[in-house]
């Protein structure tokens, strides 16, 4: 199976090196300094399951240069999609699979504008890393796996052939009877912890102590599972009571993703995130104060980043 991994940040650089490390055929879609870096020294990766680093010989920022694919992970920020989503028509064949990992409600929406669904799956990760510096990726917690899934739920051949190909490189790969509840359960836990968080400035941990922020934390989930439940994806009470068990179960000093982008002044995905649930509120009818509050709080430092 012919791999291309678009995008060598945290996620894509620790699956895609994952991949690569165990004799794959596989192509980086890298940019700037951080290929350059790559073409230099290899992908280093820091792993708590243990580092390793690859020298890949098919690496690029053209995707002109890539052959066709059978396995695309799209790893780049969920405002990015809709313009790669063009160019991944240029290595896509009658069978070729699009996996987007990145979070967000409606990534598999904005790829199925432009691709067509024979080439789309359904597909979230659990991992906590990050690029370090130009190069060197970061794996510092959570036993990483890539939930996956046909958008019709089937277990096709493919999704068992990728399957496959994921443990073997040393990571779990589970195929979900539910891709797009499985999408929102995700999206809840990083939207809740990501806008807060970034609003805060402090890890999970120090939310969690503080019982006024947790209450806060709560209300952001019951709004976005209220948005869900309106859109038929179908979370539960239960799934709001597991979430915060999870949450609880974090590491003290952890942080998401986008908060630390919102932290760093970098563009960040909270219109994908908290903007999405409010935007999606207008358009139910139902009231999301809380998303709608931590939105507009972080709004000014987002449109600073993209200027």
């Amino acid at each position: 199976m012919k791999i291309v991994v678009y995008g060598l940040g945290g996620v894509g650089g620790f699956f895609g090196g994952k991949l690569a490390k165990a004799g794959n055929d596989v192509t980086f879609i890298a940019r700037g300094n951080h290929l350059k870096a790559i073409k230099k020294n290899g992908l280093q990766v820091k792993s708590i399951d243990g580092d390793f680093v690859i020298h890949p010989e098919k690496i690029t920022d053209n995707i002109a240069e890539v052959a066709l694919a059978d396995l695309i992970l799209l790893s780049v920020k969920s405002w990015q999609i809709p313009e790669i989503a063009h160019q991944l028509k240029l290595i896509l064949n009658e069978n070729s699979a699009v996996l987007p990992l990145q979070n967000g409600a409606d990534n598999v929406e904005k790829l199925l504008a432009v691709l067509p669904k024979k080439n789309v799956l359904g597909g979230v990760c659990k991992i906590y890393s990050k690029k370090e510096a130009d190069g060197v990726i970061n794996h510092f917690g959570v036993p990483p796996e890539i939930i996956f899934g046909e958008l019709t739920n089937e277990k096709t051949k493919r999704i068992l052939e990728i399957q496959k190909i994921f443990e073997k490189a040393g990571f779990l790969g589970s195929i979900s009877d539910n891709i797009q509840k499985a999408i929102w359960k995700k999206f809840m836990f990083i939207t809740t912890v990501s806008g807060l968080g970034g609003l805060t400035r402090v890890s999970i941990g120090a939310v969690r102590e503080e019982s006024y922020l947790y209450e806060i934390l709560q209300k952001t989930a019951l709004e976005i599972k209220a948005i869900a439940n309106a859109k038929e994806i179908l979370i539960s009470d239960e799934d709001v009571e597991a979430l915060f068990k999870f949450i609880n179960s974090q590491p003290y000093h952890a942080t998401a993703s986008t908060q630390r982008d919102i932290m760093e002044g970098r563009p960040s995905e909270l219109e994908n995130f908290n903007g999405y649930i409010v935007n999606e509120g207008k358009r139910l009818g139902i009231p999301t104060p809380v998303n709608e509050f931590i939105y507009h709080c972080l709004l000014p430092m987002e449109e600073l980043a993209r200027s």
